[in-house]
């Protein structure tokens, strides 16, 4: 699975390769299994609004996970 994330607000966070989530510098943030963010570690932290094509939305208590930046 390839795509794009989007938080709540819809701005652009982050991508999905395969099983993991990275930020928009290209660092490995998380893992995914399903709908569900993992930490590296293995703690549950998240999970994505059922989203389908490679665009994948996070439910707003998961915004937290991608701090704010200012607009591009």
């Amino acid at each position: 699975m390839s795509g794009n994330i989007f938080n709540s607000n819809g701005t652009h966070v982050g991508v999905v390769d395969g099983a993991a989530i990275f930020d928009l510098k290209g660092q490995k943030l998380y893992h995914l299994k399903g709908i569900n963010i993992y930490r590296l570690s293995g703690e549950l932290v998240g999970h994505l609004n059922g989203a389908q094509g490679s665009d994948k939305r996070l439910d707003r208590s998961t915004d937290r996970l991608f701090p704010a930046r200012g607009s591009s």
